[in-house]
């Protein structure tokens, strides 16, 4: 696969699929099928058989592999969804690319928001606009 445009510990929101709208961290990347690790989200039982005495068995939920066209980036700034764009900065005397957001142009490398508080701005959103159309 070729660039991906998400990284481990990145705030992200499902736009597709059975978990559509739940956010989380990036817990995992893996850029050569495509697809990412997303807290909480595409949680899988499998079971798992006891190998010795002291081993417990059972059914274990796990977060499963999703395509990372599938999820966007929560911005730190804005706390929205937003697309990627990529752009070099100097740093330092050198020049570093970087991603940025696409609507309000802060660094997306730099620091991290709460996943949950963007979900719950995005939901305070779409009821608002809904409560605006039933006006």
């Amino acid at each position: 696969m070729a660039n991906m445009n998400v990284k481990k510990g990145d705030n992200v929101m499902v736009i597709a699929g059975k978990d559509k709208g739940k956010a989380g961290k990036v817990l995992a990347v893996r850029p050569a099928t495509g697809r990412v690790y997303v807290e909480g989200v595409g949680i899988v039982s499998k079971s798992k058989k006891p190998r010795n005495a002291q081993d417990k068995g059972g059914i274990l939920k796990q977060e499963a592999a999703i395509d990372s066209s599938n999820v966007m980036i929560i911005c730190g700034e804005c706390g929205g969804v937003v697309r990627v764009r990529h752009t070099t900065q100097d740093v330092k005397g050198k020049t570093v690319k970087v991603r940025v957001c696409a609507k309000c142009g802060a660094s997306l490398d730099a620091k991290k928001s709460s996943a949950k508080r963007a979900a719950k701005k995005a939901a305070k959103k779409k009821s608002e606009k809904a409560d605006d159309k039933k006006d």
